[in-house]
């Protein structure tokens, strides 16, 4: 009878390696996103500039999307094989007490992870396609402004949107889901990658916390800046 080779993705190591690779792309994608949205703060001129300048990357900004369309879809294969071979692991669950964190980040980072996934198509549905921008995405700014020929306003749709006190209801539930999501994930992307030493360990918890309030509180300070007022409308 003959006998198939695994391959790299077909073990438990193969699955992690796959899982903390593209779980460091999204890393990246989420510091490097949240820096370009905190240009609301300097005004329409600064965020309709850095929007346009993406737009005209062209190719390579398609390139930077299918990249992290993939890393989405292997971080999602990845969690839901590993959660598969974790039960199938433990048909029958083990009749001890685990310590609370434990318990609770391994619900966080399942569960977690599909309210993300809902919250990303809820994203992209949002400012993208502007399903729920109010009156719809705005028309374009006067001529001769950033974002002018692209037709969209991008500083109005976020600034509009987030007068809304559900949807930024929906944000900050999101936000607190990713934030306890990077956490856990960030810490065990770096052991799955090596930095697995007691010298080390106290470090990597550190550095997720510290990613992951960054995160936080730069993703909440816009729509909460928005909802005070402190963010507004150009007159």
């Amino acid at each position: 009878m003959a006998t198939r080779t695994l391959s790299l993705a077909d073990t438990t190591i193969g699955k992690k390696a796959v899982m903390a690779v593209s779980g460091a792309i999204l890393l990246g994608f989420v510091l490097v996103h949240m820096a370009g949205n905190l240009l609301v703060f300097s005004g329409p001129e600064a965020l309709n500039s850095y929007a346009d300048g993406l737009r005209k990357l062209g190719p390579l900004l398609w390139i930077a999307r299918a990249v992290l369309l993939g890393a989405v879809l292997a971080h999602i294969w990845a969690a839901i094989a590993l959660v598969k071979a974790n039960d199938a692991a433990r048909p029958i669950k083990y009749q001890v007490v685990q310590p609370v964190a434990t318990t609770y980040a391994a619900r966080t980072m399942r569960y977690g992870g599909f309210i993300l996934l809902f919250f990303i198509l809820y994203h992209i549905a949002h400012l993208t396609f502007g399903v729920t921008v109010p009156g719809g995405h705005a028309a374009a700014p006067p001529a001769g402004m950033p974002g002018a020929l692209a037709g969209t306003d991008v500083y109005y749709n976020v600034v509009a949107s987030f007068q809304v006190p559900w949807i930024v209801g929906v944000y900050v539930l999101a936000q607190l889901a990713l934030c306890l999501h990077l956490y856990h994930g960030g810490w065990s992307f770096l052991q799955t990658l090596g930095f697995n030493h007691p010298r080390y360990n106290a470090l990597r918890k550190k550095f997720a916390a510290a990613f992951a309030t960054v995160i936080l509180v730069g993703n909440l300070s816009m729509p909460l800046a928005i909802m005070a007022g402190v963010i507004k409308l150009p007159s």
